[in-house]
């Protein structure tokens, strides 16, 4: 079974954020053991360009690779799937309008526009052509849901043909929330609630990231399966800390 196929299991998948972009930290995380990674070339420090080598160091692992891009722009999302990305993430999906977008720009013909190019790194660079657009495993398409709006919406992108995960933000949702208190119909907790049970509804998944690593049972209690537990950058930083504060002798800038 490859990545693709499993992380489409409806069951709890554990992944993290790799927002640094640097190849070695990808292929360690993928040796580690986890189910997918998500590469963020939204706020990331990784470039595009950066992209293949990170992929291709967890090539063979157990590890689905997702890649956020940062707008669903189609030019970017058909190059990442080119160069062999399980599935795209793709920021702010407010509306059924903007999800079928996203879905236009990562499927083929007939459900979709993305264009065919037998010489990719998906196709083996033309030792593997697809003769068949129709036999391929399409792309996971992971929707972040991380506005008001987005949420109260949430129940009819769910029902959107090819679109598989809904995925809070949980920044950007709470920042929404308190800078529109007026279209805030719910509240935080609320929220969570609605956009897990939207996915649940229509037989799809759910997922968020979690940055405290004890809170991932609670967010499996509440129906979220995809769970991207904290960040290489998040990971390292505090792990320096922890140096300086085993250490409080040592010269500190204040």
């Amino acid at each position: 079974m490859t990545p693709s196929i499993r992380l489409r299991e409806n069951k709890v998948h554990i992944g993290t954020w790799l927002s640094i972009g640097s190849p070695v930290i990808a292929e360690l995380a993928a040796e580690s053991g986890l189910d997918w990674l998500l590469f963020d070339l939204e706020h990331g420090c990784g470039t595009e360009d950066a992209l293949l080598g990170q992929l291709q160091a967890i090539r063979g692992s157990h590890a689905a690779a997702v890649v956020r891009v940062g707008a669903p722009h189609a030019d970017l999302i058909a190059r990442v799937l080119d160069r062999d990305a399980d599935g795209i993430m793709v920021p702010h999906v407010s509306t059924v309008a903007q999800a079928e977008v996203c879905v236009l720009a990562a499927h083929y013909p007939p459900r979709g526009r993305r264009g065919v190019a037998r010489s990719v790194r998906a196709c083996g660079y033309g030792l593997r052509p697809n003769e068949s657009t129709e036999a391929l495993v399409p792309p996971l398409i992971v929707a972040q849901i991380e506005t008001a709006e987005g949420v109260e919406n949430a129940r009819a992108i769910a029902q959107v043909d090819g679109i598989d995960v809904l995925f809070v933000g949980p920044a950007d949702l709470q920042f929404d929330l308190n800078a529109h208190p007026e279209q805030a119909v719910r509240d935080y907790q609320g929220c969570l609630a609605e956009v897990a049970a939207a996915a649940s509804n229509a037989g799809k998944q759910c997922g968020i990231l979690v940055r405290n690593p004890e809170e991932t049972g609670t967010f499996q209690k509440l129906g979220f399966t995809l769970l991207a537990v904290d960040s290489d950058l998040a990971i390292l930083r505090k792990g320096y800390q922890a140096l300086v504060t085993m250490n409080p002798g040592s010269d500190q800038q204040t």
